[in-house]
């Protein structure tokens, strides 16, 4: 409890009997509540002012974590909204590639049907080829055996007619004859005279003779009117004779 000091009660009246009146101020005891007050007054001010200070610095360190966790905060959205762009346009990214491998794809099925209906067409056409091929086949077989039926026939006709004629005949090419005579020039009996018949068309060709006969022309074109190629070649053995014999 605090002290409370009590000033006494003045008795005017004693006071002013006495010959020297005076009253007791009691200044050494005001000096020293007022002292001991003064002290209490800057006590509580150096308290005060301590108090503030601290609360001061506590407000400035509060306020500087404040402000860094707001800069964080700030920092933390604004590499948040750079992440969220990157995202967006990594999205838009993807968005433009997936829109491209569709249409690749759309376009790669467009190609695959092509070429699988141009597989559908080349398999139809392959096995069209492959029944002419066969009917060829079977054909060529028939002419083959006929063939070799004719020669069976005529192959000592055509022997007779190589040995008369001292030629020989032989096929070059595709539907050409090669005939070959010896024993026409009496200087050299060996020496070869030839004469290439073309009979692949309607009517007879002959390509080259070796050496040239003048006279070919009316040979051929009595060939073409008679079909008689043995007596052809029978002419030209004769026209190479009378060649030499010039």
């Amino acid at each position: 409890m605090a002290h409370v000091l009590r000033v006494p009660k003045l008795d005017l009246v004693a006071i002013l009997a006495q010959q020297n009146p005076q009253i007791d101020l009691r200044i050494e005891a005001y000096e020293t509540s007022t002292r001991n007050f003064l002290k209490a007054v800057s006590h509580y001010a150096q308290n005060a002012q301590a108090e503030i200070t601290r609360r001061k610095t506590t407000h400035i360190n509060e306020k500087k974590r404040t402000a860094e966790k707001i800069q964080s905060y700030e920092n933390e959205t604004h590499a948040c909204k750079v992440k969220e762009l990157e995202l967006i346009a990594d999205l838009e990214k993807e968005r433009e590639e997936r829109k491209e491998a569709e249409l690749a794809v759309a376009a790669f099925d467009r190609q695959l049907a092509s070429i699988k209906e141009q597989c559908a067409l080349l398999d139809a056409e392959i096995e069209q080829r492959r029944v002419v091929v066969n009917n060829l086949r079977r054909e060529r077989e028939r002419e083959h055996a006929l063939l070799n039926t004719h020669a069976s026939r005529t192959s000592p006709e055509l022997t007779e007619c190589q040995f008369r004629l001292r030629g020989v005949v032989e096929g070059v090419d595709k539907d050409k004859i090669l005939v070959r005579f010896t024993h026409i020039d009496p200087t050299d009996p060996q020496r070869e005279f030839s004469v290439v018949i073309d009979v692949s068309g309607d009517n007879y060709k002959v390509p080259t003779t070796s050496p040239f006969l003048p006279n070919l022309p009316i040979l051929l074109d009595e060939l073409n009117s008679t079909r008689d190629v043995y007596a052809f070649i029978k002419n030209v053995r004769q026209a190479f004779d009378e060649l030499v014999l010039r």
